[in-house]
């Protein structure tokens, strides 16, 4: 089997797994998977493999986190490891798909940018009086 890269994308966090056969190891940013906190995070990053339990105790998975925060992170890795599994065991497309369609499918959904006369908030503007 060759080695495997896939990335996933949510608001600004940049995930790019890389899966390669092995014992089922998984690093984020060259840390085990159980130091990374919150658990909410944690377990939520996991929910592909414990899906993909037998394919995905046969590969490492290692991941590298940039960008975002706490959750869209979380989301970015988990959408990485999901593409990498159906790369890897394409039976597994269908699984996901019912399970989750955000494990295959980014969310595109970005900040609203902010417009003039507002002080950051994106439709929130001033209050006028004409009287």
């Amino acid at each position: 089997m060759k080695v495997i890269h896939v990335s996933g994308k949510r608001k600004h966090a940049i995930a790019r797994v890389t899966l390669k056969p092995g014992s089922g190891k998984v690093k984020i940013n060259n840390l085990n998977i159980d130091h990374h906190e919150p658990k909410l995070v944690r377990m939520r990053i996991k929910e592909p493999l414990i899906l993909a339990k037998d394919v995905a105790d046969k590969v490492d998975i290692s991941i590298n986190l940039i960008g975002g925060g706490v959750m869209g992170q979380a989301d970015a890795a988990r959408l990485a490891i999901g593409r990498a599994l159906v790369k890897h065991n394409s039976k597994l497309k269908e699984l996901f798909l019912d399970y989750d369609r955000q494990l295959l499918v980014a969310d595109i959904r970005r900040k609203e940018c902010s417009k003039p006369n507002s002080q950051g908030q994106a439709r929130a503007k001033r209050q006028k009086s004409y009287r």
